[in-house]
């Protein structure tokens, strides 16, 4: 007997279907996407999966080493490409964003390259796994293999083009040399399981706050590797946990639909390009593959739940909505998937054939290749005018007054370093500002144009992740974290954001940056969340340099270098030196430089060597000065200044005098960088050495609240004191 029930639910399903694709013709009608429009879309799909597939295949021939699929993303990235604009709107795509890429305009053969790790690579060049996007001529900004690190810097490479159209359009500033367009959009991108992230709902603070063009797309598959979206975002819904988040539009889509993605990301980039502010896009997607070829899906998702995800991946849903919508026949289809593959073998034969870079080369985009702060460019001497009365906060505050006067491409911002957040207080001769905790940036809002310096959230990351989004634009950020020891929030932004920049983009993007951090102990009351030091942390991370200046003039020279030089710089100012009056200085000037990694001679001696830096350099001083006295010997004392690099020439031309070596610093004994300069020492230069290397720091310990306790654990001129008697004696 024939189930007539059944036959009815076909013929249902069958007529609701036909007004399903009628429905969504008429919308291709209403946003003007002619046949053609549709089929290139169609082309973009097939393009992306089958690039998944080439480099499915190149694992497994060894010829890449990693994969990570775009698969059924790839309907709204088409569409999210056809609306935005390359070369005009910026781009920091996460890695499921192939399609997005190939819709932009880069090349099969660009992304099998990176698959290969070869020359071709124009992403990385080399540098980093594949799927981490990146072309600097189409304003795609390198991605590292970090979640979430990308909102911040979102957020302020679209600060920096809105401060970059002031600049012109206000102030009449020349900005020629920088890449700006008018209503730019700034997209950005990531899964429903990087929402997560602490930096997601900074940036969304940041950009909301201040009304910045960023197109925040979450594409959710509904699983971070394996964990569903329930488990970790307030009501299993991302657009759900945002809606009526002040000064954020919100908008939801099916990801799988090419036709209704173009629709909302239409309606976003309309909003976000007549001023309204930032945009939440969330797109609905399929996850077909697993999350990585080091992942199967199968042992935690059932084959039900697969088979229906199959029915509505983009890939094999969006060529049925084109026949069926009369706009392609499945021959033209078929004709068209032949080609994609064809093209794409093509160009995996290519890529594999293409050759990869000189091993030597993988050393190269460390550091700028163009100023080298080390050179004599950076040793302008100075004038010196007046009494030595300036202390070390005022030499420093002078500096960025005046850098920040002459130059409006500078921005300072950070915890309470402006002067006034209200602007029309700057004229308020009845306030003196804030200026920063230490005073340090006092008046430098007041020196400069509007904008250049502003007080930012209470947040680190915000700061160093919003200031390698400016320094990636060409703008220079001096930024400030307030005390070294709450810094840490920031570290993953520092070392593997800014720290990486150059290199992981083959010098196509930068962070020329500078942090300005106070540092150290001997505060008497500071206990251990205001006296750490650790500088040690920054010293071994390659691509950045470290500076730790001991008395003003050095403050000052070291600063304009490190303003003026084209690295990050992590400039350590250690508080107990502000104000103190033995390390103070006449006015040097407006142009006085020293180079990095040239050491200063603080005393002349022939007997032993003492290697210092911060708050150690004046007790080093005082207790060489204390050893001679009793026993005729000679001690000299070296300042290094910067520690990244170190000046390990002039700790040479001392030993061969005094063949004898003592290291005082202030962190903690292990792992302290007196270690790396003892066995730099000890490689280089073991002949010329009459005794053992010693060191003197704080003990292991944290730093404890009451002062004598803090006094026996941090190193004192006693303890540098009796080392050199050891020292000497041996």
């Amino acid at each position: 007997m024939l189930d007539k029930t059944k036959g009815k639910s076909m013929k249902a399903k069958k007529e609701s279907r036909a007004k399903l694709i009628e429905k969504k013709m008429k919308l291709a009608k209403k946003l003007k996407l002619s046949n053609d429009d549709l089929k290139d879309m169609l082309r973009n799909i097939f393009l992306s999966r089958k690039l998944d597939d080439a480099e499915i295949t190149m694992k497994k021939q060894s010829v890449a080493f990693f994969q990570i699929s775009g698969a059924g993303h790839e309907g709204v990235l088409t569409a999210a490409a056809k609306v935005l604009k390359p070369k005009h709107d910026w781009f920091i795509p996460y890695y499921r964003d192939r399609a997005l890429c190939t819709g932009l305009g880069v090349t099969a053969y660009e992304m099998l390259c990176q698959a290969n790790g070869n020359i071709g690579d124009t992403a990385t060049h080399g540098r980093q796994m594949p799927a981490h996007w990146g072309n600097v001529n189409l304003n795609i900004v390198q991605k590292s293999s970090c979640t979430g690190t990308q909102f911040l810097q979102a957020c302020g490479v679209a600060e920096a083009g809105l401060f970059l159209q002031k600049l012109r359009d206000t102030d009449g500033v020349d900005v020629s040399n920088f890449k700006l367009e008018d209503q730019e959009v700034v997209y950005t991108s990531c899964g429903d399981g990087t929402t997560s992230q602490g930096e997601f709902w900074e940036a969304m603070t940041t950009a909301c706050v201040n009304k910045l063009p960023v197109l925040f797309h979450v594409e959710d598959n509904g699983y971070a590797i394996s964990t569903p979206t329930f488990v970790q975002t307030p009501g299993g819904s991302i657009s759900k946990a945002l809606d009526e988040f002040p000064g954020l539009k919100v908008i939801e889509c099916d990801g799988n639909c090419p036709i209704e993605s173009y629709e909302a990301f239409e309606k976003a980039a309309k909003h976000i390009r007549s001023g309204k502010g930032p945009v939440l896009l969330h797109s609905h997607v399929t996850r077909p593959y697993s999350h990585s070829l080091s992942d199967d899906q199968s042992m935690y998702r059932t084959s039900e739940e697969l088979a229906e995800e199959k029915e509505i991946d983009v890939f094999n849903s969006y060529p049925k909505t084109l026949v069926e919508g009369g706009v392609m026949s499945e021959t033209e289809v078929e004709e068209l998937l032949a080609e994609v593959s064809t093209h794409v073998r093509e160009e995996m034969k290519r890529a594999i054939d293409t050759e990869w870079p000189k091993p030597e080369d993988s050393m190269k985009h460390l550091y700028s290749e163009d100023v080298d702060p080390t050179s004599s460019e950076f040793d302008v001497a100075g004038t010196f005018e007046g009494k030595d009365d300036v202390p070390m906060a005022s030499a420093i505050n002078s500096v960025l007054k005046s850098e920040f006067s002459k130059n409006p491409f500078l921005r300072m911002f950070g915890e309470d370093v402006a002067d006034f957040s209200q602007l029309e207080k700057l004229d308020n001769p009845d306030l003196k500002g804030k200026g920063g905790v230490f005073k340090v940036s006092s008046g430098v809002q007041r020196a400069s144009k509007e904008g250049q310096v502003f007080n930012s959230p209470l947040a680190e990351a915000n700061i160093v992740g919003r200031a390698i989004g400016m320094s990636m634009r060409g703008l220079k950020p001096v930024v400030e974290i307030q005390f070294f020891d709450y810094i840490w929030t920031a570290y993953m932004q520092l070392k593997n954001e800014m720290a990486t920049t150059r290199y992981r983009s083959g010098g196509d993007f930068k962070s020329p940056m500078v942090v300005r951090v106070p540092i150290g102990g001997y505060l008497r009351g500071g206990a251990m969340y205001h006296s750490q030091c650790g500088e040690s942390l920054y010293t071994h991370i390659p691509g950045v340099r470290v500076v730790f200046p001991s008395n003003a003039a050095d403050a000052a020279g070291l600063l304009r270098t490190a303003i003026r030089c084209d690295d990050p710089v992590m400039f350590l100012e250690h508080k107990h030196l502000y104000y103190q009056g033995y390390n103070r200085t006449a006015d040097p000037g407006e142009e006085y430089m020293i180079p990095f990694g040239k050491a200063r001679i603080c005393k002349q001696g022939s007997d032993a060597t003492v290697v210092a830096w911060g708050a150690l350099v004046q007790k080093s001083i005082d207790a060489a000065k204390k050893v001679e006295e009793e026993t005729g010997k000679t001690i000299e004392v070296i300042d290094l200044r910067t520690l990244a690099p170190f000046d390990m020439d002039a700790i040479k031309e001392s030993l061969s005098k005094t063949n004898r070596l003592l290291v005082c610093h202030e962190e903690t004994k292990t792992s302290g960088f007196a270690g790396e300069i003892a066995a730099r020492v000890n490689e280089e230069c073991f002949e010329a050495l009459d005794a053992p290397i010693l060191r003197v720091a704080a003990k292991d310990s944290h730093i404890a609240y009451c002062p004598t306790s803090e006094d026996y654990l941090l190193p004192q001129v006693s303890d540098v004191y009796e080392e050199l008697k050891k020292l000497l004696s041996y």
